[in-house]
């Protein structure tokens, strides 16, 4: 099983809130892998959860970190950050 982590930041001037975080993580879910962020230097969460994706905080400036977890993890990883770094 492949493992990928991505880092980003989040420029949104709101940052990551419920809109944002609803589409994440149905696409987290949808991608069939074990999929978790957080904040940087914070405790991993599940990315299909809207709640604890939005229990982050996460505001503008923000680096997060994604990590994937199953096949064709590189190219779902890409894909989950281009979602949630959208403006």
């Amino acid at each position: 099983m492949a493992t990928a982590t991505r880092t980003a930041i989040i420029n949104d001037p709101v940052g990551i809130h419920a809109r944002p975080a609803a589409e994440f993580a149905q696409a987290a879910t949808a991608s069939g892998c074990a999929v978790t962020i957080a904040k940087q230097g914070g405790a991993p969460v599940n990315a299909g959860s809207i709640l604890s994706v939005m229990g982050l905080g996460i505001k503008q400036g923000d680096t997060i970190e994604i990590t994937v977890d199953g096949e064709n993890a590189d190219s779902i990883a890409d894909s989950l950050v281009a979602t949630i770094t959208k403006a």
